[in-house]
């Protein structure tokens, strides 16, 4: 169905959400409709922050916002929901649109495949009414469903639109840049170099895909990286307890703004324990960019007085490759906790590839390695 027109059977007026690929088409049309606006659309660090946001605007509004997400967001809403909008405590209304990735029967990457199973049955016991949309739902039975929805929206209830894929379309086009020069895949291609045999946790989305492929490139093994293929905004977590665990060892985390963004807490974690054998390379397109390039705030704040300011020793922010290898080379040397921003431009070449290992591969290949360390 047109977007358009789930957005007027709805009939909300504020937005807030996550970016999903599969919800492009709605992503796409708010950013052409409202931008980012606060009196309509905000794109959140979290599906927690933005559940929590619009419960907000509820309170201050009486109104019932909308609130999307992919599915693998549902476990950021967990909290809230139970603990916040539930109708045994505030009762607070409001619609979630959710992205079904790994839906059962549909192939997907294999971090959706569990996701996609639960899906349903996560609404289901958070006791949010669904209603599925797939390419062949007509507008009028969305309609129905929300005139069904209604009677719970009126009694404190949550509800919530499963989006399948390719269900929803937008003719309009939208088209998301920065001023940055550098290349996220030539990014990683110095990094990869700088690191050496030491191990490397990357962050979900291309930024994995990218470091895959690199070692591809340079016929090297796929045993020192570790793809964090899915759980956004927790590698820099996953690279601390690696780095503590072999304190011999420098380890590499490379991590994207949207994900330092979704957990940004974790920074905190890492600045108080300060482990010096760790370098944390944030690639800052301030852009959701896997999923199409929504903006993400990055571009509004300064990452490197945050991690100053959480206790990271080391901090700077480079945007041109002869100061990134100088940052680099310094890194590695130092042995003292880093951060490096490395302002980045939008966009990947259409032929990226994904890992032709399994996730547990992936997983048994790293370990091995690191125990030979």
């Amino acid at each position: 169905m047109k977007v358009e027109k789930l957005v007027e059977i709805i009939g909300s007026d504020f937005y807030t959400g996550v970016p999903d690929s599969q919800l492009k088409a709605l992503c796409n049309y708010l950013m052409d409709t409202y931008g980012i606006d606060k009196n309509h659309h905000i794109i959140a660090a979290n599906e927690g922050n933005c559940t929590a946001l619009a419960a907000g605007y509820h309170l201050a509004t009486g109104k019932i916002p909308a609130v999307y997400m992919q599915n693998s967001g549902e476990g950021n809403i967990i909290n809230p929901v139970a603990s916040l909008l539930n109708d045994k405590v505030y009762a607070i209304p409001m619609v979630f649109i959710i992205g079904w990735r790994g839906e059962p029967g549909i192939h997907d990457e294999p971090q959706h495949i569990y996701q996609g199973e639960v899906t349903v049955k996560l609404l289901d016991d958070m006791g949010i009414n669904s209603y599925v949309i797939g390419k062949e739902t007509t507008d009028e039975e969305v309609a129905a469903a929300m005139e069904n929805f209604k009677v719970d929206l009126n009694n404190g209830k949550d509800v919530a639109f499963v989006i399948r894929k390719g269900a929803l379309s937008f003719d309009g086009k939208v088209k998301y840049t920065n001023d940055n020069k550098m290349v996220r895949e030539e990014i990683i291609q110095h990094i990869v170099e700088a690191s050496g045999d030491d191990p490397i946790v990357s962050t979900t989305g291309k930024a994995s895909r990218e470091l895959f492929e690199t070692r591809e490139a340079n016929c090297q093994s796929h045993k020192y990286d570790f793809l964090t293929v899915g759980s956004m905004g927790h590698s820099s977590s996953i690279a601390l307890g690696v780095a503590i665990s072999k304190p011999d060892t420098t380890v590499w985390c490379i991590d994207g703004d949207g994900a330092v963004l979704m957990h940004m807490g974790s920074m905190a974690v890492i600045g108080a324990n300060k482990p010096n054998n760790l370098v944390h390379v944030v690639i800052n397109n301030a852009a959701h960019e896997t999923v199409g390039g929504m903006p993400t705030v990055a571009d509004t704040m300064d990452i490197v007085a945050i991690a100053k300011a959480c206790g990271y020793p080391n901090a700077i922010c480079v945007d041109n490759f002869e100061d990134l290898d100088k940052e680099l080379s310094s890194a590695k040397l130092r042995k003292e906790l880093s951060l490096i921003e490395v302002k980045c431009s939008i966009g990947a070449r259409d032929d990226l590839g994904r890992p032709t290992t399994t996730a547990l591969e992936n997983k048994e290949n790293f370990m091995d390695y690191l125990s030979s360390l």
